[in-house]
């Protein structure tokens, strides 16, 4: 086998880590809100044991990163790869714990009585699921307009954010009995907008994998060409 064929089917290898990573998160995701909107504590345990196999994933592809650095000394657009695959690594990572941070939300809260029937976080969920899969599927086909759509999604889930924030304070204001409960609700949006920052990260940096251009602080300008 080549040096060439090698290094090849290992970023293949980086690739396959860093999408079922993804996966996971999109599932870990997807059952915490489940588990607060259905209130079924048996998805407590199933996120916590994605929780393990995202961070399992995250050692192997920090070490499988850092061995195609150290001893493939690749060049520019590989190493620009490798790089961005490292900075996604961690941001998969994150979302992951900010999935369990909602399980500790929803743990506490369907020990009481349902404030209110959840329909904006149901909502934020599914979008920031859409946001982590479409983020991690540019990177691996270097697809600009998609990393660029998923910045204009993130501000509907601020959007839906603030919107649910309003709703609770109304809630909060007339009763002050529903004040802790409607606090853990707006935790859990937080955390469905701080998912939704990070792969709005993860598409910031495949476009300037792509492009070279690092539009971290001009995201503005960026959105308005």
């Amino acid at each position: 086998m080549t040096i060439h064929k090698h290094f090849d089917e290992e970023l293949n290898l980086l690739k396959e880590k860093l999408l079922s990573m993804a996966s996971l998160a999109e599932t870990m995701i997807y059952k915490a809100v489940k588990s607060l909107a259905e209130r079924d504590e048996s998805l407590f345990e199933v996120v916590n044991q994605n929780e393990k196999k995202v961070n399992y994933l995250q050692i192997e592809i920090d070490e499988l990163c850092l061995k195609l650095l150290a001893l493939k000394q690749p060049m520019a657009t590989d190493l620009r790869f490798i790089t961005s695959a490292m900075k996604i690594n961690s941001e998969l990572e994150r979302i992951g714990d900010l999935a369990v941070n909602i399980i500790q939300r929803a743990e506490v809260l369907i020990k009481q009585p349902q404030l209110k029937p959840l329909i904006d976080i149901p909502r934020m969920a599914e979008l920031t699921q859409k946001m982590v899969k479409d983020s991690l599927d540019a990177f691996i086909k270097r697809d600009v307009n998609l990393a660029r759509s998923i910045l204009t999604r993130d501000d509907q889930v601020d959007g839906l954010k603030d919107q649910i924030f309003r709703e609770l304070l109304t809630f909060m204001l007339s009763d002050q009995s529903t004040i802790p409960r409607a606090l853990e609700l707006i935790l859990v949006s937080r955390h469905l907008e701080r998912i939704g920052d990070h792969a709005t990260n993860i598409a910031e940096d495949v476009i300037y994998l792509v492009q070279g251009k690092d539009i971290r602080h001009h995201i503005e300008e960026e959105r308005d060409n």
